[in-house]
Parts: structure tokens; sequence; C-alpha cells
């Protein structure tokens, strides 16, 4: 059982339709497990369809639209990859200045494969180190930064890796920067357990029945 090392930490996952599914699940599956809240930021509520490379893969349910927050309500920030989602997200001023106001009030920021193209389009990557996907490395370069062809490379309070490949190393790197740097201004709420207790009176009741017919006869 992973120790709880985010607890009391917001992690806000900036993503759109067409997020590489594996680059949002598995680290959002890793931020919950050591204790950290974290909610989907996207450009529409409801639920946005993940990719598997060129195919279709699962919609996951948006928690807040980039309309509505503000960059002092998460500790970090997870921009997950894909060919179209952060295409889509760099074409949105909202989504720009939030990412640029995220990197202002000292948030860490952690990002893979095709997520560094929105650190890009928001004026951030001048003079910093990013790994990336190969096909994008042109684009950090042409704005200031040095591309990096490692699996996680941490600079200040960035972390970035290559790809769906990097996993181990980005997970491992993420989590750090996260514990380092995150403030812990946010309590995890407690999960309300009332669905389970109706369920389990429902069974119950259905249990009793076929008894109370018995005795009855």
């Amino acid at each position: 059982m992973a120790r709880k090392t985010l607890k009391g930490i917001r992690v806000g996952v900036l993503a759109a339709d067409g997020f590489e599914q594996v680059e949002l699940t598995i680290p959002v599956k890793a931020l919950r497990k050591r204790g950290a809240q974290v909610d989907i930021i996207s450009l529409h509520k409801g639920r946005i369809r993940g990719m598997n490379l060129m195919y279709p893969g699962k919609k996951v349910r948006v928690d807040e639209t980039v309309h509505a927050v503000r960059p002092e309500d998460f500790d970090a920030l997870l921009i997950p990859g894909g060919f179209v989602n952060p295409d889509s997200l760099r074409q949105s001023e909202e989504v720009l200045q939030f990412v640029r106001d995220i990197d202002r009030h000292g948030r860490p920021i952690a990002t893979l494969c095709h997520g560094p193209w929105v650190l890009v389009s928001a004026g951030l990557a001048s003079g910093r180190k990013l790994a990336s996907w190969p096909g994008i490395k042109d684009d950090i370069r042409n704005a200031g930064g040095q591309w990096m062809d490692e699996p996680g490379v941490r600079d200040e309070r960035w972390f970035s890796s290559r790809s769906p490949l990097d996993m181990r190393h980005f997970l491992k790197g993420m989590v750090q920067l996260f514990e380092e740097h995150a403030p812990r201004n946010h309590p995890v709420p407690e999960r309300s357990h009332w669905g389970r207790w109706l369920v389990a009176a429902l069974l119950g009741l259905v249990a009793i029945r076929p008894l109370r017919t018995a005795l009855a006869r």
C-alpha cells in the first residue's frame, strides 16, 4: 500500500478531448493512491474522450472547467499529452493564462509526451530544460528551451518525460516533485459511504421478505 505522502495536496489535471489514455489514468491513479485530491480541468463540462495512439479510448469525467478555476485553488499541475489534447488546449487563451499563473505562483508542473506544447505556447519554455515526444523538439528549441532526450528531466519546479514508455521514471519524478514543492492547502474530503449503506439495507430487506412470508403462513 502506497504511503499517503501527497495528502493535503490538490492536483489539477489539464486535459481536453484527445488526451493519451495512459498518460492521464496511470498518473492520476498514482497520485490518488498517495492521498492527493485530483481534479480533471478541461475546456467544457461533461466528459472528455481519451485516445490510445490513433484509436478512441475511454471517456473521463470533467471536474472543473478552466473558465471557473483559479491557480490558487491548486497545489500542483499535471499536463498529459496525446496528439490532439495539447494542441486544443494551447489554442485557448484562458488555458495559457491559467498555466502562466500556476507557474507564477510557484506551483510544480509535471508533463510528458506532447504536453510541453502547452508550456511553449504559454511562453514559459525559454531557458528551460524539457523532455518531450521527439516530434516537438523543434518547437521547444524554437521557443528558446533545451530539449533533452532523457526519460525524465527535472528543471526547478518542472518535471517532464518523453513518452508513456518512460512512465516509471515519470511517476517517480512527478511524485518527488509534488512532495517537495506542492503546498498542502487542501485536505482531502471524506468520501460519503451512504450509497454502500443503502445497498446493504436493500439487500437486507430482500433477504428478510421471504422469511416474513414463510412465517405468516
